[in-house]
C-alpha cells in the first residue's frame, strides 16, 4: 500500500512542478525524473510487470520532452532549451 501512496504523491508533485515557470522546473523536475524508475521498479515488484509497463508508459508520456533532450545530448547534438 505504501507504493500506491508514493505513486500518488509523485503524480501530484509532477503536476505541481508542471505549474511552475519553466526556469523553476529544472531542479524539482530532475528529482522527479530520478525517482520515477525506482518507483516503477517497486510497482513491478509489488503488482507485476503489466502495471510496471503501464507506469513506464505514463512516465514516458509525462516526461517526453526531457527524455528527448537527454537522448539528443547523448547523441552529441546540442538541442535548444526553452526560456
Amino acid at each position: 500500500m505504501t507504493v500506491v501512496w508514493l505513486s500518488i504523491g509523485w503524480v501530484f508533485a509532477s503536476v505541481g512542478v508542471a505549474c511552475l515557470p519553466m526556469r523553476k522546473q529544472y531542479i524539482p523536475g530532475v528529482a522527479l525524473l530520478l525517482c520515477a524508475p525506482v518507483l516503477i521498479i517497486l510497482i513491478g515488484m509489488q503488482f507485476g510487470w503489466v502495471f510496471a509497463l503501464l507506469g513506464l508508459a505514463a512516465f514516458v508520456s509525462m516526461f517526453r520532452n526531457p527524455l528527448r533532450y537527454i537522448a539528443a545530448r547523448l547523441r552529441g547534438e546540442n538541442p535548444e532549451i526553452p526560456e
